[in-house]
């Protein structure tokens, strides 16, 4: 037996009630929708569903299955997509200014989309890497009811009898530049390595967030699991279509689950799982949907106290796949709460605890996937969080893996990643430096460009551990080595990395957390003032927009006032 629901209450009414809806019902009527279809509660059903890359080519699927799930429950579902720019695809060019201005692109999107329609409640379905922080900002932005659904990862594809991933791929062109394998190999190692529907597989970005998802509550437990290719994810989209039925019958918005205490548990899955520095960016970009002041270093406190436990790529040996076979998402969550690390009173889209949602739970002793808290791979996170007359406004780095953990070498600086990667192909830097790429931030790129290609090509040549490289652009979550990223204040605004010359001593501490440079506050003071401005080329269009809208790094890049300055809110109307 489905639910009543007050039509008078919800966003709905004021398209499907009363004589003066005539009009919007008669566009309903259009789609076969019925009379008591309409009377029902509308669920947007919003997806990053198109065919520019595998993460994104199944979420059609788990889309007509959560719309089942929705119908099932009681509610009448109208689906609809929004953009993505797929990282894998834009890496390495220009198209890489787009990627991160999707992220709130998508967010925008969704909420016009619920806004132009008043829809009462979304289940949004999202791949790739930054559709997922901009569905889960939509989602609280809106504060209807609403539950995150994770498209699924990639299977690993095979070479040489190894599980490879996209990341290989990417670090067999730097083998093959430097002459250490030949074009054939390249060939081979390309066509094997993403052998199906879902987004990459390692713990990169999109598995980053689909953890999080969980840990942070917008999730069904379990749901951030099952690869793509599986049609196990249905059952988990049809019970998402049923869980945000009943968020609605007992009153339950995003902003009821996303507290700070919240958002602490989806910063300690980051760094117990060594995750992607994005969440760096994601984290206090949702936070500041709710108007809840959680920053970069809110962020870092949290990676600091959190155990590293979960042995998954580019740091590590295993891939999403292989933590859903030892038992998913969940048994991470387990250990975090076991060892004190999570905070088990939040709420969940369950309408439970996160403890209570994890109190069946059992923690697999026969795998090696992920460890105990009390034999973790280091006491804190595999990702720091660093501070310093290089970075007053904070920087980030993934140490997940790696071994050396302080460098101090000389400054080699380049003013765009282009620059940078011509002078790394043609090994145009030396063992001990410190390769600085800059005006790449979220206004002076425009659009903050992860350097994938550039760090996957130091570790094709060999030297990804001999060489530190800082940006105040990204990094993808596929990048490994001593690269810190979101260096703030950016160039682009005469922060301190704007004002490096070649040679200058720079110090990066992952341990005391430093990022600094031996110069003096006076020194720094007068090459300030012969600093001028550097103009970007794109006056016109999106990125111009995003770059005279967006915001500092370390409060997550965002581009307008955020929930704090709300005088009412969408679902509210």
């Amino acid at each position: 037996m489905t639910a009543k629901f007050d039509k008078s209450k919800l966003p709905s009414r004021h398209i499907t009630q009363g004589p003066k809806s005539a009009g919007h019902r008669a566009f309903f009527y259009a789609m076969g929708v019925s009379r008591a279809e309409m009377n029902r509660p509308i669920v947007g059903v919003a997806t990053t569903w198109n065919e520019t890359a595998p993460c994104n080519i199944a979420l059609k699927r788990e889309a007509q299955a959560a719309k089942f799930g929705v119908q099932e429950a009681g509610g009448t579902p109208r689906e609809f997509t929004t953009i993505t720019v797929t990282d894998g695809i834009a890496m390495g060019h220009q198209g890489m200014k787009s990627s991160l201005v999707s992220r709130d692109v998508i967010a925008d999107s969704v909420e016009l989309t619920m806004r132009g329609h008043s829809y009462d409640a979304l289940v949004g379905v999202a791949g790739c890497d930054k559709s997922l922080p901009g569905m889960m900002m939509a989602m609280v932005r809106l504060n209807v009811p609403a539950v995150f659904l994770y498209g699924g990862s990639i299977l690993p594809g095979r070479y040489k009898g190894k599980d490879v991933t996209v990341m290989d791929v990417y670090e067999h062109y730097g083998k093959f530049s430097a002459g250490q394998i030949t074009e054939a190999e390249l060939d081979a190692i390309e066509a094997v390595a993403c052998p199906s529907a879902g987004s990459c597989g390692g713990q990169f970005t999109a598995n980053t967030m689909a953890c999080v998802s969980e840990a942070i509550g917008l999730a069904l437990p379990g749901s951030a699991g099952a690869p793509a290719a599986y049609e196990s994810r249905d059952e988990f989209a049809v019970n998402s279509g049923r869980a945000v039925m009943n968020l609605m019958k007992l009153g339950l918005r995003p902003r009821d689950i996303v507290t700070r205490k919240a958002l602490e548990n989806a910063a300690a899955i980051v760094a117990a799982t060594g995750g992607s520095t994005n969440a760096g960016l994601h984290l206090p970009a949702i936070a500041h949907e709710c108007g809840i002041k959680f920053d970069l270093f809110d962020v870092g406190r949290i990676f600091k106290q959190t155990p590293y436990i979960a042995d998954l790529k580019p740091g590590g040996r295993f891939v999403a796949k292989d933590l859903f076979d030892a038992g998913g998402v969940q048994i991470i969550l387990k250990a975090l709460m076991e060892g004190g690390f999570l905070h088990g009173d939040c709420m969940t889209v369950t309408g439970k605890t996160m403890a209570e949602n994890l109190k069946s739970v059992r923690f697999p002793k026969d795998q090696e996937v992920v460890r105990l808290i009390t034999n973790p791979f280091t006491k804190t996170g595999g990702v720091v969080t660093l501070k310093g007359n290089l970075a007053p406004e904070g920087a980030i780095v993934k140490v997940a893996g790696m071994k050396k953990l302080v460098h101090t070498g000389p400054a080699l600086c380049f003013d765009c990643e282009e620059d940078a990667m011509k002078a790394v192909v043609k090994k145009k830097y030396k063992k001990g430096d410190v390769i600085v790429i800059r005006y790449e931030g979220p206004k002076g790129g425009p659009g903050m460009r992860e350097m994938l290609a550039v760090t996957s090509q130091l570790y094709g040549q060999g030297m990804g551990e001999e060489v530190a490289l800082i940006t105040d652009g990204r990094f993808s979550g596929a990048t490994r080595g001593f690269c810190i990223g979101h260096v703030g204040p950016e160039a682009a605004v005469g922060g301190p990395i704007a004002l490096l010359k070649d040679g200058d001593m720079v110090t990066i501490d992952a341990i005391k957390g430093v990022l600094s440079v031996d110069l003096t506050a006076a020194e720094l003071k007068k090459r300030a003032k012969s600093w001028k401005p550097r103009v970007h080329d794109y006056q016109s269009g999106v990125l111009w927009k995003y770059a005279a809208t967006v915001g500092s790094a370390v409060n997550g890049a965002v581009t307008h006032p955020g929930g704090k300055a709300e005088t009412h809110m969408y679902a509210d109307i």
